[in-house]
């Protein structure tokens, strides 16, 4: 033990810093509604100035019909789109991924890894996007510091096409 403290201390053996972690819960509210279609979700870090920093989700229908792809309708999530979207090539590895039925839906990012990647420190907004053919859109943000300095929960509300949304930050 005290061979490994010496060369820790030495700088011959280095202890990797635990990476910081984001754990996200996208509620998608169950809608009585006649014609009932899966929302096509975007899910994105942005910076002050509105640029993404980093795209972490895009839920969509992964299957061409004969209405064609899934791909044509991305563009219905319009602030992504324009930010973002419209400039990738799809799929995206890591990030996209077929659209989500009613319920609580958990994903975590961890620093370091794609898609979250090597997030300098500053302020921003996690940003959840929602569409729906023959339904609504709807746009959460929650502002938060990275990397956290301790654990925190933070939440927002949606009203029609997304319900509750928690970002769990952990250090």
């Amino acid at each position: 033990m005290r061979a490994l403290l010496a060369l820790c201390l030495c700088g011959v053996l280095s202890v990797p810093a635990t990476a910081a972690q984001i754990d996200l819960t996208v509620e998608i509210p169950s809608l009585d509604v006649s014609e009932y279609h899966r929302p096509y979700v975007a899910i994105w870090i942005e910076r002050p100035d509105n640029s993404v920093a980093a795209n972490l989700a895009a839920w969509y229908q992964q299957k061409d019909t004969n209405e064609g792809a899934g791909t044509k309708w991305l563009a219905d999530l319009r602030q992504w789109w324009r930010r973002s979207g419209r400039e990738q090539s799809f799929p995206i590895d890591g990030v996209t991924g077929a659209t989500r039925p009613v319920g609580q839906h958990k994903v975590s990012f961890s620093s370091g890894k794609a898609p979250l990647g090597d997030l300098p420190p500053g302020s921003y907004r996690l940003v959840v996007e929602a569409a729906r053919e023959v339904g609504g859109r709807e746009l959460l943000t929650i502002p938060f510091e990275w990397p956290p300095q301790a654990s925190q929960h933070l939440s927002a509300q949606g009203k029609n096409e997304l319900g509750a949304l928690a970002l769990d930050l952990v250090p």
